[in-house]
This record gives structure tokens, C-alpha cells and sequence, in this order.
């Protein structure tokens, strides 16, 4: 009736990990932890923002000058800088500078260059 199988035309299928659910969980957990913990306070005075990574410095410090912002430091990275925005729309000044992130200054500590 039925033909018999030989061992050689099985199938094999490829299955994840049974841990990969497990792992995919945490990483996006984490991600969500990161991202709810280096937001920009309410009221907050100093702010890093971050420009599009192909910027150098000079296009970055222009920006940010263009947005009223003061410079309080830069970074070891060019498009990365903590500045003082000016007044209560200045975050919205940055973005239209060319701002792509904004976050409290303690979360990019570690770019901070040695030599400041």
C-alpha cells in the first residue's frame, strides 16, 4: 500500500533553541530598562544629544549653536555632546538641528573624553 521510507530521504528540520524565547525575553526587557532609565528628566537643565553618527564635531557644535544650546562638554565620539538648552522649547530646537536622541548626560558618561 504505503511505499516503504528509507532512512536517507527523512527530513530534518532546524529548531531554535529552547532557550532562544528565554533570551529574546531579557534582551528586550533590558532594552526596555535602558531606554525608560536614560530619558531626559522633566526640568532638566543639562542634556547629551546625540547628531547623526557621520557628523563631525564642527557640524555638531553648529547645530547645536544653531538651537540656542550652550556646550557644556563634548565627547570622545564628534556627534555626541552635553549641552544646556535654551528655554523650555529647546529639546524640540535641538531635533530640528539635526538631534537625534536625547538623554540624561549620566548615560554616555563613559564617552566622556579623559583629558576634560
Amino acid at each position: 500500500m504505503f511505499p516503504a521510507m528509507e532512512w536517507g530521504n527523512t527530513i530534518r528540520t532546524i529548531r531554535p533553541p529552547s532557550w532562544a524565547p528565554a533570551a529574546a525575553l531579557l534582551l528586550a526587557s533590558w532594552i526596555a530598562v535602558a531606554a525608560l532609565s536614560s530619558q531626559v528628566r522633566a526640568g532638566a537643565e543639562v542634556v547629551a544629544v546625540a547628531f547623526p553618527p557621520w557628523w563631525n564635531a564642527q557640524q555638531a557644535l553648529l547645530a547645536a549653536a544653531s538651537a540656542n544650546a550652550a556646550i557644556v562638554r563634548t565627547t570622545a565620539m564628534p556627534a555626541l555632546l552635553v549641552v544646556r538648552p535654551d528655554g523650555h522649547d529647546g529639546l524640540h530646537k535641538l531635533r530640528e538641528a539635526g538631534a537625534w536622541l536625547a538623554v540624561d548626560p549620566q548615560t554616555i558618561a563613559a564617552c566622556f573624553k579623559a583629558n576634560d
